[in-house]
């Protein structure tokens, strides 16, 4: 039976076993130490973003998504997973969460390519559901641009977010961009000016940062980039690079960084380039060392 199957079966049954098996499963622990977390993420698709390495429609398939999730997660050294309450959910009947930190993602509102992409308003998880469903934590995407209003409204959103969040005691895991309009699509600058800026404005939101992580790009000059906010952070994996060593080397340079606490990627390790999920998983996480 495919692993589609097995869920649809119990959606259409017995729905109220998806609770049941978010509350039972093991939970997952923080690393003691200066050990790092390795987090794979799969948040894009209810974005509509469903293109990974060359291939537009490379995450349209739930059984294949599933498939390399399972994989990814199953190697020594993943400490958890990010994603949407469907997949979330998915990948808790499978039993792949089992003894994993679990992170929903909030705001999937500003659909790739639409006009109102800058309206990233919340569709995903509330801090409630974080709670409800046994997550350890929320995360939000905050993209600032200047000259789209929308902003200001995503803005008040991510501050309220950061807040409930912290009453309730679990991350709000915040991924700040200084993103413009480029002929129709929306352009995360990646300069280290622009990253230190998004960096400033993410760690004062809401009345306090006690709970909020940072989740950001690798880019140039990271040991100054880092300087720009005292919170913990998580390095990004950003889009399927070409040259993955290249990717490799400029995750591990910011790893050496003292507030750089672990990665959280997704496609490029879910569909890398020679498409072995779990070599590409292994030697990334040899990067934790």
């Amino acid at each position: 039976m495919s692993l589609l199957s097995r869920i649809v079966d119990v959606r259409m049954h017995h729905p109220e076993r998806i609770a049941e098996r978010l509350t039972d499963r093991p939970r997952g622990t923080m690393p003691a130490g200066d050990e790092k977390l390795m987090i794979i993420a799969c948040d894009h698709p209810a974005r509509g973003a469903l293109s990974a390495g060359g291939s537009p429609t490379a995450m349209a398939s739930r059984e294949e998504i599933l498939q390399r999730c399972v994989t990814a997660l199953s190697r020594p050294g993943v400490n958890g997973f990010l994603g949407t309450a469907d997949i979330i959910e998915d990948l808790a009947l499978l039993g792949a969460l089992d003894g994993k930190l679990v992170f929903g993602s909030m705001n999937r509102g500003g659909l790739a390519g639409a006009s109102f992409e800058m309206d990233d308003r919340r569709t995903g998880y509330d801090a409630r559901g974080v709670v409800a469903s046994h997550l350890d934590g929320g995360k939000m995407l905050l993209r600032i641009n200047y000259s789209d209003d929308a902003t200001a409204a995503t803005l008040a959103w991510c501050a309220k977010a950061v807040d409930e969040l912290a009453e309730a005691r679990v991350m709000a895991m915040v991924e700040p961009f200084v993103s413009r309009w480029d002929d129709g699509r929306v352009v995360n600058e990646l300069s280290p000016e622009a990253v230190m800026t998004s960096m400033t404005i993410a760690s004062g939101l809401g009345r306090t940062s006690a709970y909020t992580w940072l989740k950001l790009p690798a880019v140039d000059n990271m040991e100054q980039v880092m300087e720009a906010s005292s919170l913990p952070a998580l390095i990004l994996g950003g889009a399927v690079n070409s040259d993955p060593a290249k990717a490799r080397e400029s995750w591990r340079r910011a790893l050496a960084l003292p507030t750089v606490k672990g990665l959280v990627i997704g496609r490029s390790l879910l569909f890398p380039p020679g498409d072995d999920v779990a070599a590409a998983v292994d030697e990334t996480v040899g990067l934790l060392a």
